[in-house]
């Protein structure tokens, strides 16, 4: 099942300019990163795809399930870019307390956030106070708390805002092994370096209209051919939105 927005508006209040305006768009399997300026209307993508949001019009589903559901909330799990380290708990607490508020009892939680921290590689980390973690620590603690209720699919924004280029690569490796895994992933990014030409699949986003979206290989094809290679994606995205992209 994927995540589809059929001809959904929004605009954030009443006289307010829609941010996204009878969109249609269906989440590919694997991973996708989703490239846009800041202001092309990523966030507001990923808040509706997660249900933190409802659209004014249109309707957002995965499968026969609506976006205002609890059941479709329990399937889908959201990273917003701003991670809060929760004061006194560890983070492991703290990954069990986000799925104790996702509807598992506390054993369950308890023994899930393990796991998730473990696929996050963060399980030598797990008894740390959250305060103390790095910011790239921190993000991938983030991760774990999305991961920690089973979630099929996985919506990051901006996730690697901040990273050191070291922090970058193992976040990288760390989202390609989820999607690897059958967890459907978007991620929302500005940055052609995060993962650009190691998604599966590729959507563009400007001024709230989506310009492209296919595989990979067909967005680095936009770039043209006298273009070196380690510049394809830079191209690509320059020439499918109109503004220089950020490396």
């Amino acid at each position: 099942m994927s995540i589809e927005l059929d001809s959904v508006s929004f605009a954030y209040g009443r006289r307010a300019r829609s941010i996204l305006s009878r969109m249609s768009y269906t989440v590919p399997d694997g991973l996708t990163v989703l490239l846009g300026p800041n202001g092309a209307g990523k966030t507001t993508t990923l808040k509706l795809a997660a249900g933190v949001n409802q659209p004014d019009q249109g309707t957002v589903r995965l499968g026969g399930l609506p976006s205002h559901s609890k059941a479709y909330r329990l399937k889908v799990a959201w990273m917003p870019q701003t991670i809060t380290a929760m004061t006194g708990l560890t983070a492991r607490e703290q990954v069990a307390y986000t799925g104790w508020l996702k509807g598992m009892n506390r054993r369950a939680a308890w023994d899930a956030s393990a796991e998730a921290l473990k696929q996050v590689r963060m399980t030598e980390h797990s008894d740390m106070k959250a305060k103390r973690l790095s910011g790239g620590q921190l993000r991938r603690v983030g991760v774990a708390c999305a991961l920690v209720h089973g979630a099929e699919v996985l919506l990051l924004d901006e996730p690697t805002a901040g990273m050191d280029p070291t922090q970058r690569r193992i976040f990288r490796d760390l989202v390609l092994g989820l999607a690897s895994r059958e967890v459907q992933v978007l991620l929302s990014t500005h940055d052609v370096a995060d993962l650009a030409e190691e998604a599966d699949h590729v959507t563009t986003l400007t001024e709230g209209t989506i310009t492209f979206s296919g595989s990979t290989a067909d967005f680095l094809a936009h770039a043209p051919a006298s273009v070196p290679e380690a510049r394809r994606a830079e191209s690509a995205y320059s020439a499918l939105t109109g503004y220089r992209a950020t490396r």
